[in-house]
């Protein structure tokens, strides 16, 4: 085996703001892994920095190199062959960047499985769902708010306070409906609660999302039953267990998964169909990553939901650059050899 990892750092050419960041640069990992002539690719976007119970991209890398190359290192001397992508998501331990990191190598083995087989991922995912586009921008910061034609929900980045007259003006004329995403940021029910009085009659909130902090149920629980809008919650889901918590509590009734951050496509295919299965609505979400990435991100919510989610390209400040290049098998696209020259090496352990 053969495990090449990779750091490309990007500008976001929309880059909101959210309540304790902003979102203007990614750094994105691509690792490739060559068994017995065959190769396959994984990607994931972490974070610059820790954020609300997410790790940054130091400790993903980390993670990847000190824990998760190892173990598939020793299944593979163990068993003469690579575990399946499928068994992946056992490999996952209790720190922040297991999940992302084990989600990374899964990607890759799936990639690989599935060339190995010359097999497209429709195969093994078949689309139930034309998925719908949902697109971020942010309320915090003076950029404009542009929706495409293509877009039928818009996630809209707050905080507490009083909303201005320019960020009013602007989802005045957005037709779309609307998630009012907060990140952690409320501190009381009625930083929630007057804003979205406030935008009554101005937009279509259809959701609130994240008021609270990671973990706290039971607040979220309480001003959900205070709102005449759906409640979402999103860096706060990231396993079943949390989903059940969720449902127990009455806490929300629609979900943002990621990938990346519940620890891969198996499980968060899992954890989306459960909760379509409890009466929840489920969306895609994700952390900026690449054409790659989001093409994989892309099949995953055709067979699993038609909730709009997270799933269109992101575009990148700076000179072009082609980030994927067409392929027949898996999933269609890999990433181009443009994109790992403009990357940086990080390690290659055979």
């Amino acid at each position: 085996m053969r495990v090449s990892l990779w750091r490309h750092d990007v500008l976001l050419r929309a880059a909101p703001s959210a309540a304790r960041e902003r979102h203007d640069r990614r750094s994105r990992l691509y690792l490739r892994v060559e068994h017995d002539g065959v190769d396959g690719y994984g990607e994931v976007a972490p974070q610059p920095h820790a954020l609300n119970g997410d790790p940054g991209v130091d400790e993903v890398l980390d993670e990847v190199l000190e824990r998760v190359v190892p173990q598939v290192t020793d299944a593979l001397a163990r068993e003469g062959d690579l575990p399946s992508w499928t068994r992946l998501a056992r490999f996952a331990g209790s720190r922040p960047a297991s999940n992302p990191a084990v989600a990374l190598f899964e990607m890759a083995l799936l990639e690989r499985e599935l060339r190995g087989n010359g097999r497209r991922i429709t195969t093994l995912w078949p689309a139930m769902f034309e998925t719908p586009l949902q697109r971020g921008v942010s309320l915090l910061d003076d950029a404009p708010i542009e929706v495409g034609d293509d877009v039928v929900r818009l996630r809209v980045k707050t905080g507490p306070g009083a909303l201005g007259a320019t960020g009013l003006a602007q989802l005045s004329r957005v037709r779309s409906a609307i998630i009012l995403d907060f990140n952690c940021s409320a501190r009381v029910d009625a930083d929630v609660l007057d804003q979205v009085r406030a935008l009554a009659g101005v937009c279509t909130v259809a959701v609130v999302e994240q008021p609270y902090a990671v973990g706290n149920v039971v607040d979220t629980a309480r001003l959900a039953a205070q709102l005449d809008v759906a409640m979402s919650v999103d860096e706060g889901v990231r396993s079943l267990r949390d989903v059940t918590q969720l449902v127990r509590y009455g806490a929300a009734t629609v979900l943002c998964v990621k990938p990346a951050r519940v620890g891969g496509l198996a499980t968060a295919r899992t954890l989306i169909t459960t909760a379509r299965t409890m009466g929840l609505a489920p969306y895609l979400g994700g952390f900026f990553e690449s054409p790659y990435a989001r093409a994989v991100h892309r099949h995953l919510a055709a067979t699993t939901t038609p909730e709009p989610s997270d799933v269109a390209d992101v575009d990148l400040d700076g000179p072009g650059l082609v980030e994927v290049e067409a392929c027949h098998e898996a999933f269609g696209v890999r990433p181009s050899a443009a994109v790992l020259e403009a990357a940086t090496l990080v390690a290659v352990i055979s």
